[in-house]
């Protein structure tokens, strides 16, 4: 990555030159001056106290330019880690990486389902602490947890309006729970959100101005990174990508309106379409569908069949792809996307389906093609992107803490957080 990283809006002065060595992955003094527009003064005293800290060093020397050769520095990767957890109803997937986001470990558990809320919370924290404990890191030095799930975010530490599998979530303060549980700062996000950011952190969308992220999962989701900022909107729902209208006269969907792509082409869309052709179910050996059926487990089947030549199974994702591809091509044109990346585990399943379809709608009708591609790719960690972004979470708020952006909060008194 281009190590002329400006320093982003409303971050401090150490957060800048933090994140312009994260992208930089190594650079000097007078490159970070470049980079931050700082002088070089300040530069020398911000890396002297990012030294001491322990979460910058040097690390050899550039070759020489007819000078003195530059001292390079980079991240102390191994100086903090941070925990990403992304709670959905089919599974919730741990990692933990290190500052520069590269994982370090990773589970993956049971669902939500229907248990209660806080018996989930207290296994994730479980979890996490033997997570921690297995890669031997000291817990002083985990920054915190970032936890992503899917729905729309409430106006409280909770989640807001949630879909129909997690519907006994809606406004239970998870955040202050979580908090409690596992004795760490918790930051949370939508999970499309959260895939965004990991792919912006890991490399993965480049050095783009506009550019976002279109995430299957349980649901449908965008997330969108404008002039390398992640962008949430005022209530931190920007994204809604699976409820938009691509039939005025379709489906009911879950959130109220009619026609959304979640309701017509997600994963459950496209079991449900399964379901209805009893010979298609025996063929791409679908279970009964009763108490305990997993809509993801069911669409990875139908994914399965669909790869070894299944023609009803390939029909109904192709039909899946062009609705999303529809909706790709809004997204893009309201945009102007650069860069549209495919993630999440339905894609993870599916994505050699979904991508030349998307693809080829995009090169054929965004509106922006006569100025610019969109180049439309699949994300190297779909099944694992939303965990991975949760951990980016929490990276970005002690290395780029934005005045609007998301922040970790202070660990939470006993007493004074004590949950209703």
């Amino acid at each position: 990555m281009s190590a002329a990283v400006k320093a982003k809006p409303h971050a401090s002065s150490k957060a800048a030159v933090l994140d312009a060595i994260r992208a930089a992955g190594t650079i000097s003094r007078v490159g970070l001056a470049a980079a931050t527009g700082f002088t070089g003064p300040t530069i020398s005293a911000l890396v002297r106290k990012l030294i001491e800290e322990g979460l910058v060093v040097e690390t050899g020397r550039a070759e020489s330019t007819g000078g003195k050769r530059r001292v390079l520095l980079q991240l102390n990767h191994t100086a903090r880690y941070a925990v990403g957890v992304h709670l959905d109803h089919a599974g919730v997937t741990h990692v933990v990486t290190d500052l520069s986001g590269t994982v370090v470990a990773r589970i993956t558990r049971r669902g939500a389902g229907a248990e209660k809320p806080r018996t989930v919370v207290s296994r994730i924290a479980a979890e996490i602490s033997g997570l921690i404990e297995s890669i031997g890191v000291e817990r002083e030095r985990v920054l915190g947890v970032g936890l992503v799930s899917p729905g729309p975010l409430g106006p409280t530490p909770g989640i807001g309006l949630a879909p129909p599998t997690m519907r006994h979530w809606e406004g239970f303060p998870v955040g202050r729970a979580l908090e409690q549980a596992a004795n760490l700062p918790v930051v949370i996000d939508n999970d499309a959100t959260a895939a965004a950011l990991g792919e912006h952190w890991s490399g993965g969308l480049g050095t783009t101005t506009s550019s976002a992220v279109v995430y299957l999962g349980t649901g449908i989701g965008a997330g969108l990174v404008i002039n390398g900022i992640t962008y949430r909107g005022p209530s931190g729902n920007a994204g809604e990508f699976g409820h938009v209208c691509v039939d005025i006269d379709g489906p009911e969907c879950w959130c109220g309106a009619r026609g959304c792509v979640e309701a017509m082409a997600g994963a459950a869309a496209v079991v449900a379409a399964v379901r209805a052709d009893p010979a298609l179910t025996k063929a791409v050996s679908l279970g009964s569908g009763g108490v305990g059926a997993s809509t993801a487990a069911d669409f990875a089947a139908i994914s399965r069949a669909a790869r070894r030549g299944e023609p009803g199974a390939l029909a109904l994702l192709e039909r899946s792809a062009r609705y999303i591809a529809v909706a790709a091509r809004t997204l893009a044109n309201i945009m102007d996307l650069e860069v549209l990346v495919l993630t999440g585990p339905g894609f993870a399943v599916a994505g050699s389906v979904y991508l030349p379809v998307v693809q080829r709608e995009l090169r054929r009708t965004a509106f922006s093609r006569g100025a610019h591609t969109v180049d439309v790719r699949l994300s190297r960690s779909a099944a694992t992107a939303s965990a991975v972004g949760a951990a980016a979470l929490v990276l970005e708020s002690e290395l780029v803490p934005l005045s609007q952006g998301t922040r970790l909060p202070e660990r939470l008194d006993a007493e004074s957080a004590a949950l209703p």
